[in-house]
């Protein structure tokens, strides 16, 4: 993910010359590693516990949901 975030902010900073872009290139990289994650985070643990620029305003998607909308598989517990 690492490799990757860098070659999407390096290639963003020389197709726009700026690198303020292409520190935002690289952000967006990782915030988008992130959100394939979903509420498991890396290696099962909870977003919450993943502190970083990358997820400060993360929103888990099966609790932002009106309840009639989150189905009865959805998880009613603290994990």
């Amino acid at each position: 993910a690492g490799v990757i975030a860098a070659a999407s902010g390096l290639s963003t900073a020389i197709a726009t010359a700026n690198s303020n872009a292409g520190l935002n290139g690289w952000y967006l990289s990782m915030l988008m590693h992130k959100e394939g994650w979903s509420r498991l985070g890396f290696f099962g643990y909870d977003l919450q516990d993943q502190c970083g620029s990358t997820n400060s305003l993360s929103v888990r998607p099966d609790e932002g949901c009106i309840g009639e909308y989150r189905g009865p598989n959805y998880p009613n517990y603290a994990m």
